[in-house]
């Protein structure tokens, strides 16, 4: 039976609404897809913006020696009643912040009761003053406290709160309860001088009468809202890249002077940089803090912002590897597929990689060995690091530090005198090793 006349004009005329819907259903779908993340419940980030870590500290179980001092450490509890303020330094700047807050290696949940943020006096690291008119209180879905269940984290609502990369910001947290055992969460080697003083003094302006210990407890993150070109680097490593060696509250770790150098160039001053590092860690087993590959997720994959990162790790595993020939030659096998799955991870999320020599160690008295097996694998090492193809650019930390008369010693006058640490005139030298054109923010 032959169709009705009509049938082509009908048949064209659907398929035409087919294709409206089908245009009009995909820019739905891309618009859905494209559309910014709520800041807070109530608003969105703004176009062209997006949240960046501007300042990290590594989550650690704290060792028994690094503790908060008596009395706020018991036998079965720590932090009661327990004001806590702390300094840390920011690398991008914005309008608006918030914090994280963590309990990574906590067995017990931890009762946050109250927070501000301020920026402290004379815009100094390690004060316990703040300045007057800059205290804020921080909320966590709208209330003043939150408790971090075991093994998690928080973060607080968004506040607005005027930053400037390179500048200091004040944390305090009050917790009335404290943490019910000494499973407490940290980054002991922070260089910086933090304050303990019992009851609420969240909102003092200064803390009378309170402890200095130089770590850092509980919180791990600030992050800023910043413009839609601000990137980070994150920095993996050991206590090379924690600073040991550096000055106490002199923010001269190498990836402190690092920044600075990015922040002086217009083409690099939106870039924040990361310090993902903590003393004695290694990248194939626990140490101090969970070996490189357990923490890339947590401490590289899923801070915001992060596009680039610099891997600056291996000596500890080196060091700590019996002195034969045969822990030697699996040490750095390892190492080598180690350093693969890193790059291979980072590159499936966008992150470019870069990979840094490891420095000598030669004069050591832990970790230099009579024989040299220790030493060849460290060179062994870096040679794979420096061919090309391995990672997306070699930072040669080694032939910047090393001494030209004995290439397996560090030189002279930019060691500390164990053979292994630097001075901060020697984190200098590394800061300035790196190529400034392997990173480019956009405006």
């Amino acid at each position: 039976m032959k169709q009705p006349a009509r049938a082509p004009f009908a048949t064209a005329l659907s398929v035409c609404v087919l294709v409206l819907t089908l245009v009009v259903t995909g820019t739905a779908v891309r618009s859905l897809l494209g559309r910014p993340g709520p800041a807070t419940a109530g608003g969105s980030p703004g176009a062209g913006r997006h949240w960046v870590n501007t300042w990290t500290g590594m989550p650690q179980l704290t060792e028994p020696a690094n503790l908060p001092p008596a009395p706020y450490t018991g036998d079965k509890s720590v932090l009661v009643d327990t004001t806590l303020r702390q300094t840390v330094r920011v690398t991008a700047g914005g309008h608006r912040i918030r914090l994280r807050f963590s309990n990574a290696y906590g067995d017990t949940p931890l009762p946050l009761t109250a927070v501000t943020v301020a920026l402290p006096q004379g815009g100094k690291a390690g004060v316990s003053g703040v300045e007057p008119g800059s205290l804020r209180r921080v909320t966590f879905a709208g209330r003043d406290s939150a408790t971090v269940p075991v093994g998690a984290q928080v973060v607080s609502d968004d506040l607005d709160f005027d930053l400037r990369a390179g500048t200091e910001l004040t944390v305090t947290a009050y917790t009335a309860r404290g943490q019910a055992s000494l499973a407490l969460t940290s980054h002991p080697g922070s260089r910086t001088t933090s304050y303990l003083v019992h009851g609420d003094h969240t909102r003092d302006l200064d803390l009378s009468g309170a402890a200095a210990v130089d770590h850092w407890y509980l919180l791990s993150d600030v992050e800023v809202l910043a413009p839609g070109g601000t990137r980070a680097v994150a920095v993996v490593g050991d206590s090379l890249t924690d600073g040991r060696g550096s000055t106490t509250n002199g923010n001269d770790r190498w990836p402190d002077q690092f920044f600075d150098r990015l922040h002086s160039r217009p083409d690099t001053s939106g870039v924040a940089v990361l310090n993902q590092a903590a003393g004695g860690n290694r990248v194939l087993n626990d140490g101090l803090g969970p070996n490189v590959l357990a923490r890339l997720d947590r401490d590289v994959l899923s801070r915001s912002g992060v596009a680039w990162l610099i891997l600056f790790e291996g000596v500890n595993d080196i060091g700590t590897a019996d002195a034969t020939v045969e822990a030697q030659r699996a040490v750095t096998d390892d190492l080598i597929a180690g350093y693969q799955q890193i790059v291979v991870r980072a590159h499936a999320l966008g992150i470019r990689v870069y990979g840094a020599t490891l420095t000598p160690f030669g004069g050591n008295a832990a970790y230099d060995d009579a024989a040299g097996r220790r030493e060849a694998s460290r060179q062994r090492v870096n040679a794979w690091i420096r061919t090309p193809g391995h990672f997306d650019a070699v930072i040669d930390f080694d032939r910047a530090v090393r001494d030209p008369s004995a290439p397996d010693r560090l030189r002279p006058g930019l060691q500390v005198g164990d053979w292994l640490h630097l001075d901060p005139q020697g984190y200098g030298v590394l800061a300035s090793a790196v190529p400034e054109g392997l990173f480019r923010a956009k405006g």
